[in-house]
């Protein structure tokens, strides 16, 4: 954070995004060292950003956070508890920022994405299980959402890039998610 103050003169927009998917793992089989890692990078690793950053914060030109979640928050599924807890835990962490940083002027809004597959986590084998388990084409897969779309990094970025700018400048605390449309979410 120091660096990139040296470097850039200050510090306007942070954009989190981090995070790590244990083995799906029933609560009762949860491995202690998945457990831990993920409550280590999916919610600690934020806070102790956010801490480093938001004396900066304080001092930047219209400043906001946009952090990166998922959908797991809204709709968790079995399975996912070490990391749906900590996503959770991440998203109550940004509506008491918003809360706590309102009064600097400084902005904190949540996107929980879902089905972004050009990431490293989906690889053509993930994808394939997937979609045979569901009886689709991975194309048909890739779109299971009620636009019918596929939903992309870039399209997530965008929209990360927009809560920071000025369309969202009288926005906090907001929770948005940018999946196609979620029936679970809806």
């Amino acid at each position: 954070v120091r660096a990139v103050v040296r470097r850039y003169g200050g510090l306007d927009i942070v954009i989190d995004n981090v995070g790590v998917f244990p083995k799906s793992e029933a609560i009762e089989e949860i491995r202690a060292e998945a457990w831990d890692q993920s409550l280590a990078v999916n919610l600690t690793s934020h806070q102790r950003l956010w801490q480093s950053c938001i004396p900066f914060l304080r001092l930047g030109v219209d400043p906001a956070v946009v952090v990166i979640a998922s959908k797991n928050v809204p709709a968790p599924g079995p399975g996912a508890a070490a990391y749906s807890v900590a996503k959770a835990g991440l998203t109550q962490l940004a509506r008491v920022a918003a809360l706590e940083l309102g009064e600097a002027g400084i902005r904190v809004n949540v996107l929980h994405p879902d089905k972004v597959y050009d990431t490293a986590l989906w690889t053509p084998e993930v994808l394939e299980e997937r979609a045979a388990r569901y009886g689709v084409s991975v194309d048909e897969y890739k779109t299971r959402n009620v636009l019918g779309t596929e939903v992309s990094s870039s399209d997530v970025a965008a929209l990360a890039c927009a809560m920071a700018g000025p369309l969202f400048a009288k926005t906090t605390g907001a929770q948005i998610a940018v999946d196609g449309g979620d029936v679970r979410v809806i």
